[in-house]
């Protein structure tokens, strides 16, 4: 952990940005929406939101955002796609095909888990955050249908890997930002939570 606010960016042309923004002062954080290029440099670590994949790939062909953001993770500094960040990390993404990243090595399934009326929350074991279920979102949620042996299963629901790393780049089919639980974040970014909630409240 950290002894003092890691400044964390999350890419803001579209998505939860705001929910992401609000979990990172829960676990410590100091975040910053990130809309130019150049304001990577700053950056201890990056979120790619939640969103719609195909809209956030038109912003980043827009200028040299893939050479910016494979500089970013070839860095060192960790790198986290939450549901449609996920697929923009990933190196292979179906139904149907899209351009990615291929930054973590995963076929990705979009909207593997149904549309929206069939979003949902599960509990699910994840041994790297102790013995508490995390409560997981699923909205609209790409399915991870395969990967490579250089990646890391971190956490399973149905089968299926929904939270994986390769590296400092990470990759959750479900929304962390979505709840008061600000584990993932933690482990994600090396934080010290700062307890005290989005709304002021003691955590």
């Amino acid at each position: 952990m950290t002894d003092h606010p890691r400044t964390i960016g999350i890419l803001s042309f579209q998505g939860d940005f705001a929910a992401h923004a609000q979990a990172l002062e829960r676990a410590g954080a100091t975040p910053r929406c990130i809309r130019r290029i150049a304001e990577l440099a700053s950056l201890d670590g990056l979120i790619l939101p939640g969103g719609e994949s195909t809209t956030m790939l038109r912003f980043l062909r827009a200028e040299p955002w893939f050479d910016a953001l494979r500089e970013f993770a070839a860095s060192g500094r960790p790198l986290f796609g939450t549901c449609a960040g996920a697929i923009l990390l990933a190196r292979v993404v179906t139904r149907p095909p899209q351009a990615s990243l291929g930054l973590l090595d995963m076929t990705v399934q979009r909207n593997g888990y149904g549309r929206q009326v069939d979003s949902f929350i599960a509990r699910i074991p994840v041994a790297a955050l102790g013995p508490k279920p995390l409560e997981s979102v699923f909205i609209r949620a790409p399915i991870i249908e395969t990967v490579g042996p250089g990646v890391e299963t971190l956490a399973e629901y149905g089968g299926h890997p929904v939270w994986v790393r390769q590296g400092r780049v990470f990759a959750a089919a479900f929304h962390p930002e979505m709840t008061d639980d600000t584990r993932v974040h933690e482990f994600v970014f090396d934080l010290k939570p700062s307890g005290i909630k989005s709304n002021g409240a003691p955590a």
